[in-house]
């Protein structure tokens, strides 16, 4: 019998799995975005662990950083979920080709029914999109509901954005965060830095997280602008299938 030749080792991204501490970061991050001292909290690890298991992580471009928009000496990790997918089926595929699969399909089935709050600064972009998207995605099994800090009205571009995508937001409006304050939430997910910093606490509210995405309309290019609406609505595309995956599972 021929011996396993030396191109067979297994994959270096099976590798960078191998490790607790690392695995417990990439469970922590694939639910929402962090600070390191946040990681350092919730892994009990100590910082410069936790920071040299985040580089190696930045290094495969499984993670990926961002500075505060709230406080710019603050940075954000975030879990670049299409990626971690696409090495882990691509490293199945190279054990045996049955170990990989066509993209996922959400089975709704099991998904139980959610009051979801989605909060920015404007609620004019980024809370819109997601909003729209979770109801549409659940088929409307979410109740979902979006508020800013400073609400001021539904952003053209988020609106020829979602029409691309086959989803019409043109019903949605803006909301005060104070509008909602008291009444129960299963998750309430901030869509930036800034309402993230600065959101109240909902009396009696489930899980909080954090799916931070730069402003679009700080971008003066239109052109530029809309690709950067675009690209905001495909990520958090992923990350709400991701989210709906993970509640009809639990």
């Amino acid at each position: 019998m021929t011996p396993l030749a030396h191109a067979d080792q297994s994959p270096d991204f099976i590798k960078l799995l191998a490790n607790d501490a690392r695995w417990g970061m990439l469970k922590a991050l694939a639910s929402g975005d962090h600070q390191v001292n946040e990681l350092v909290t919730l892994l009990q690890q100590p910082m410069n662990l936790v920071s040299y298991h985040l580089k190696k992580m930045r290094e495969e471009a499984l993670v990926t950083t961002r500075r505060s928009e709230a406080d710019g000496r603050d940075v954000y990790y975030t879990l670049d979920l299409e990626r971690l997918r696409d090495l882990y089926l691509a490293a199945g595929s190279a054990l045996h080709p049955l170990l990989s699969e066509p993209r996922r399909v959400i089975n709704l089935d099991h998904l139980p029914a959610a009051r979801v709050l989605v909060v920015c600064t404007h609620n004019s972009a980024r809370s819109q999109m997601a909003q729209g998207l979770l109801r549409e995605l659940s088929q409307r099994k979410i109740t979902a509901f979006s508020a800013g800090s400073h609400p001021t009205q539904v952003h053209p571009d988020a609106i020829f954005t979602m029409d691309s995508l086959g989803i019409d937001i043109r019903a949605q409006s803006v909301h005060h965060v104070s509008e909602y304050e008291g009444q129960p939430f299963d998750y309430v997910i901030t869509v930036c830095d800034k309402a993230r910093e600065n959101c109240p606490t909902f009396p009696g509210d489930g899980q909080q997280l954090h799916w931070g995405y730069s402003d679009p309309l700080a971008i003066p290019n239109a052109e530029q602008r809309q690709a950067a609406f675009m690209q905001i609505a495909q990520r958090l595309r992923i990350r709400i299938e991701h989210f709906l995956i993970t509640l009809a599972q639990q």
